[in-house]
């Protein structure tokens, strides 16, 4: 069992940064790939990002490539995800979750485990 917990959503304005957090508590946090995926109101789950068990791969969806860096400290057993040059479209609740199985960690059927997320809002 592996309980996570976002923190660091709050209201910006459009060109701020953030950085989200994704701190993960139970079994060995190096033992899974962590996505994050977002949801806005209307709208269904979308990937975001996502890092390899060591750290040592990242991917990204098209829409926050060169804006986002995911990364991820083991040692303390958690992932963040460094939000820059922020847009009103970026609006959503991001949430982690934390995969044991190999498998393209962009679809969130793979993933085991899911935060309760943390709300991003981003004011034009």
């Amino acid at each position: 069992q592996v309980q996570l917990v976002e923190s660091g959503g709050r209201l910006v304005q459009a060109g701020g940064s953030l950085r989200l957090s994704c701190a993960a508590s139970g079994r060995t946090f190096s033992d899974y790939a962590v996505g994050w995926f977002r949801q806005a109101p209307g709208k269904e789950r979308e990937f975001v990002a996502a890092i390899s068990r060591s750290g040592g791969s990242t991917r990204y969806t098209d829409f926050v490539k060169g804006r986002f860096t995911i990364s991820r400290d083991n040692a303390e057993n958690v992932v963040y995800l460094q939000m820059d040059s922020l847009k009103p479209e970026d609006t959503a609740v991001y949430s982690c979750a934390a995969a044991s199985r190999n498998g393209p960690l962009i679809l969130h059927s793979i993933y085991d485990y899911w935060g309760q997320g943390t709300q991003v809002t981003v004011s034009s």
